[in-house]
């Protein structure tokens, strides 16, 4: 992995956490968190978007399925936190 890969991945997923902590409301984890709920849900989108055969490719492609992904993971860390 190569310093540049590196930082678009810090960048791609501290967008998606920041946007997935919008939609979710009243999760935020600061830019840290934000940055990790990305990745992992970068993680999750891209698996779960696999399974269906949607294909997310470039940037923006990315930043959604991370996003898309984020968003299941602050549910589920929801519904963990409630019980």
């Amino acid at each position: 992995m190569t310093i540049e890969s590196l930082i678009v991945w810090l960048i791609v997923g501290g967008v998606a956490g920041w946007l997935a902590g919008l939609v979710v409301k009243g999760y935020g984890f600061g830019l840290l968190g934000n940055i990790v709920v990305g990745i992992v849900g970068a993680f999750i989108g891209g698996w779960l978007f696999g399974q269906f055969g949607i294909l997310t490719g470039g940037i923006l492609g990315a930043i959604i399925g991370a996003t898309v992904g984020a968003v299941i993971l602050l549910l589920i860390l929801r519904l963990i936190r409630r019980v």
